[in-house]
């Protein structure tokens, strides 16, 4: 009996050494593939497309380039799906790391589809010859179109990809005319067509097409020139274009007899750039207030010099001719904020308030968020605790303050995270600052980083609602970053003024390479404030300049009384950051069309006289506070009027700022070429290691097309 014991006793040991041995195995074996998925023929790379491990929900989408990073174990299948092509199953071996795949367009797919006759039902599949140009097409212009030589339906795209659908028939092939679309039984208006194209294609269930009397009869005339009836797996799916800017009204020109002061609070935020880009990508029109330019004018890294003094900051200026204008200059004024490395910064006490609501649902909302957090996740400290809060009908602590080092229990946190319900945001963000303030780390970083898509509907909803809560936690000397994601209900408006008055930042996430940006590349200056209540005053010599006009920062702009007032709240710098402004200058003595007289001052004289100062054009004046401060430090820095050599960044970013001018449609443009300010943009791209320069260029390119 003993004997019979020890060896049963054995036999369990072996299994559970053979269970341990097995599960290394496993872990061992898990690999980061990468790579680029391609259509075959053509060699276009194809965006969207569903990287799947089989048996699971774990799974990635391609970015704008056709690129991907999957996380997987040995021996997984990768499912590779996207409408218009075959699906590709293929099995992860050890020495997977690259996996590129060049997928095959699939015939009977809803990629081209061909409805032949006049009010029947017969269906057909485009020719051959038919289909490779339609692929020639889209190479070279990125949007697809075909040309039957019979009357007839064609269904392009529905995928990521910049395509659309024409019903081609009696009336249609002659007017290019669009059909009626139809989403789960509802008619879209013809303004939100183009949302069609962020309809994710593993979400549709059928496509049909129906023409003539066989579309009137059911839709009636909205359909006289066709209908596209797409249903979805779920039946619920509503195309929607809820989203809000705050209004903007553009800059106009500054006399400097009558107004030498241009004061403002400065803006590090980026929001604006990829937001505008991902409406680009997917080929939807671009509200006006959609666009502020200094936002995208501070996407761009420039090569400015770190401070050499006391003060953690570097003023650097340039000046030149304006490229939209031949009769006006151009004056470019860099901040460099200093830089600090993430070893010696405060340690940090962060909450992650996150928006688990119903519309946060869709994959590049709460499904994206989570990946995101985890980039920031990976590069936290034993030093640094992490809260996570989240609100959808009411607001919860879903993880109490956690140490860095335990990042596996801080993203199983996250991985936990489903959405559903209403938005209580204000109920979230009063339970947010409490427990930032709860476990406030004195002379440390304290912040609370709110991530959603903006939409609050329960509780505290207006933008002035929520201005006064945040204006009032200000004061507990807890920092915010606002983080956006998502599309159709993105609320800009609302994180704009969330982060303008509690002392933060704001960014809007799109894709993963944008989460490495903001939460990777530039986490020291995304969390880590090295001043507050930053603002800059220019005042212009009149012996120099007629007029000038800012560009951009039409939602910062101060009283010239404000500069002086430390009871003012303005922008915050980070550590590494950067900022940049342009003035648009009209020089003394030059005539311009975009001045009106004014008549003679009767107290005041409006001629120049001499002065001491003819050899100056303007001076910056630069206050800040520091983080833990309430008097503010000024510094000074004259620009001189000799001309000199501008640098390709002073040309590059005139491209970023030209080109949002053409988008707004400026008054102030006299030359819109698009194709002027792709060459600018093109030949000043300089060092470009992250590949943000050249992405804009196709940017641009994108939109000469749209």
């Amino acid at each position: 009996m003993v004997l019979i014991q020890k060896l049963s006793i054995m036999k369990v040991l072996y299994y559970f050494m053979m269970i341990f041995l097995y599960t290394g195995m496993s872990f061992a074996q898990q690999l980061t593939i990468t790579g680029v998925i391609t259509e075959k023929e053509t060699g276009v790379s194809i965006p969207g497309v569903n990287i799947l491990v089989k048996g699971t929900n774990r799974g990635v989408l391609t970015d704008f380039d056709g690129k991907y990073v999957i996380k997987v174990d040995v021996g997984d299948i990768l499912v590779v799906s996207s409408l218009g092509f075959e699906t590709e199953n293929v099995q992860v071996k050890s020495d997977m790391a690259i996996l590129n795949i060049e997928m095959i367009e699939d015939t009977a797919s809803l990629d081209e589809v061909i409805v032949v006759g006049y009010g029947a039902s017969r269906r057909s599949c485009i020719t051959r010859s038919e289909r490779r140009k339609s692929r020639r097409a889209r190479k070279k212009s990125n949007a697809l179109s075909t040309t039957p030589q019979r009357s007839g339906a064609v269904v392009s795209g529905l995928s990521t990809n910049n395509a659309n659908i024409q019903i081609r028939g009696h009336k249609s092939s002659i007017t290019s005319t669009e059909p009626l679309y139809i989403v789960d039984g509802v008619p879209v208006d013809k303004k939100k067509v183009a949302h069609i194209q962020e309809l994710d294609p593993s979400k549709i269930a059928s496509v049909k097409v129906l023409k003539n009397t066989n579309a009137t009869a059911i839709y009636g005339s909205r359909a006289i020139h066709g209908c596209v009836v797409i249903t979805t797996h779920n039946g619920d799916y509503k195309i929607t274009d809820n989203e809000s800017y705050k209004e903007i009204v553009e800059n106009n020109f500054e006399r400097v007899q009558t107004a030498p002061l241009s004061t403002f609070s400065i803006d590090v935020d980026k929001a604006s750039y990829s937001n505008v880009r991902r409406m680009i990508n997917n080929g939807i029109p671009i509200p006006a207030d959609a666009v502020k330019l200094e936002e995208m004018i501070n996407y761009f890294d420039y090569e400015y010099a770190q401070p050499v003094d006391k003060h953690p900051f570097a003023i650097h200026t340039e000046r030149g001719t304006t490229p939209w204008n031949a009769h006006t200059q151009l004056v470019k004024i860099g901040i460099k904020g200093k830089e600090i490395s993430q070893e010696t910064m405060p340690a940090s006490n962060l909450v992650f308030l996150i928006d688990v609501s119903g519309s946060m649902n869709d994959v590049n909302k709460l499904p994206l968020l989570k990946k995101a957090f985890k980039v920031l996740v990976h590069q936290l400290r034993e030093q640094d605790m992490v809260s996570i809060v989240v609100y959808a009908g009411a607001a919860g602590m879903v993880l109490k303050p956690t140490s860095g080092v335990y990042k596996n229990k801080i993203n199983e946190a996250l991985d936990q995270l489903s959405a559903g319900g209403s938005t209580a945001g204000g109920e979230g963000i009063a339970l947010a600052y409490k427990i930032a303030q709860k476990n406030y780390k004195k002379n440390g970083n304290n912040r609370v980083i709110l991530a959603t898509d903006g939409d609050f509907n329960v509780g505290m909803s207006s933008d002035k609602d929520m201005k006064t809560l945040i204006e009032e936690k200000r004061k507990s000397g807890v920092f915010l970053t606002c983080l956006g994601f998502g599309m159709n209900n993105y609320k800009d408006s609302k994180l704009e003024t969330l982060a303008d008055k509690g002392n933060g930042n704001h960014a809007y996430i799109d894709t993963m390479q944008e989460a490495q940006r903001i939460l990777g590349k530039e986490f020291g200056g995304t969390l880590h404030t090295i001043a507050k209540d930053v603002k800059i005053q220019v005042e212009f010599n009149p012996e120099k300049v007629q007029a000038y006009r800012l560009i951009g920062y039409e939602n910062r702009l101060l009283a010239d009384e404000d500069f002086v007032d430390d009871t003012k709240d303005a922008g915050e710098l980070g550590s590494g950051h950067t900022v940049t402004a342009l003035y648009e200058v009209i020089p003394a003595g030059v005539e311009s069309n975009y001045l009106k007289d004014i008549s003679d001052l009767k107290y005041t004289t409006n001629k120049t006289t001499q002065s001491d100062y003819r050899d100056e054009l303007l001076t910056v004046k630069f206050r800040y506070k520091k983080p833990t401060a309430n008097t503010s430090i000024e510094m000074i820095h004259v620009v001189k009027a000799d001309d000199g050599q501008v640098s390709e960044d002073f040309n590059f970013a005139a491209a970023v700022a030209w080109f949002g001018m053409k988008i707004r449609k400026s008054k102030y443009i006299d030359n819109d070429n698009l194709q002027d300010i792709i060459a600018l943009a093109s030949g000043n791209r300089t060092s470009d290691d992250q590949g943000y320069r050249a992405e804009f260029i196709r940017l641009l390119n994108s939109y000469l097309v749209m």
